[in-house]
């Protein structure tokens, strides 16, 4: 009689899917997803292939990091650029958050808000630079109004998508048991919500990290989008890598926070089995 397969060979492999993956792999095969295409750069841009002047090296680019952060003050351009970011992007959730819930939530809300909404989102936000000069002036508001022209409209309706994911059971248990309508809406449907909220939050985080150059086409005279924007002008290719690669870091630094204070409030959600 054959015998049973033990527990540890019925256990899926990392190549399963959605197998298991320990934190040493994840970080192995993280490892190898930055390496590769650094490696690939430095042979490519090592070669006879392509000037420099298209495709600088790694060397080039640390060099000219090296020389922005010593003579060109990089740290006041990191500084203002994750203010315009950070201000925008604040503002937008501020406002979004209670219209995603009240879209989510009502339909009467939904049928005036949501198709105006998706109409405005399809507008690139570049078009709305010129009336923002007009309305607004050329100082920091301007840039923090592109990023919030950019980042809201989207942001509204992904949290009302969110909202609209809570289970009907939920709502109708708790109105079972007596609550009232504002106790439903702030006590079951968005506390429900919060995770995929907070998933939002961190989405559009990006979203507004790629509205960086075009709100610092505003009459800027500083910030990464700037320079990047100068620096094409006078074909100083390094600079334009350094400035990709520093949005891309910080981005990715502020994802990784969202994703932190995402383990720290819902623990349960993470759990492995």
């Amino acid at each position: 009689m054959p015998s049973r397969p033990s527990a540890r060979s019925r256990r899926p492999g990392m190549w399963a899917i959605r197998g298991p993956l320990s934190r040493n792999q994840y970080w192995l095969f993280a490892a190898l997803g930055l390496l590769a295409p650094l490696a690939l750069w430095w042979l490519v841009s090592s070669s006879a292939l392509v000037d420099k002047v298209f495709l600088p090296g790694p060397v080039d680019v640390f060099n000219r990091l090296v020389t922005w952060y010593m003579d060109d003050d990089l740290t006041s351009d990191i500084g203002i650029s994750v203010y315009r970011v950070t201000a925008g992007f604040a503002l937008s959730a501020i406002i979004a958050l209670p219209l995603g819930l009240m879209i989510g939530t009502f339909r009467p809300v939904q049928a005036v808000l949501e198709p105006l909404t998706d109409f405005i989102r399809y507008m690139p936000a570049v078009a709305f630079i010129p009336l923002v000069m007009l309305w607004v002036g050329i100082e920091e508001s301007s840039k923090i109004s592109i990023i919030f022209i950019g980042t809201f409209f989207q942001m509204v309706l992904m949290m009302a998508e969110d909202v609209r994911r809570v289970p009907l059971a939920q709502i109708e248990a708790a109105q079972t048991m007596g609550a009232t309508r504002g106790e439903s809406v702030r006590l079951v449907i968005f506390q429900s919500a919060k995770p995929a909220l907070l998933d939002t939050l961190r989405v559009t985080m990006g979203w507004a990290w790629t509205y960086l150059v075009v709100a610092e086409l505003v009459a800027a005279n500083s910030g990464l989008g700037y320079s990047i924007l100068k620096a094409q002008r006078f074909l100083q290719t390094d600079k334009i890598f350094v400035g990709i690669l520093l949005i891309g870091l910080i981005g990715l630094v502020m994802d990784q926070l969202f994703r932190l204070a995402h383990r720290k409030a819902f623990p349960w959600l993470h759990l492995r089995s």
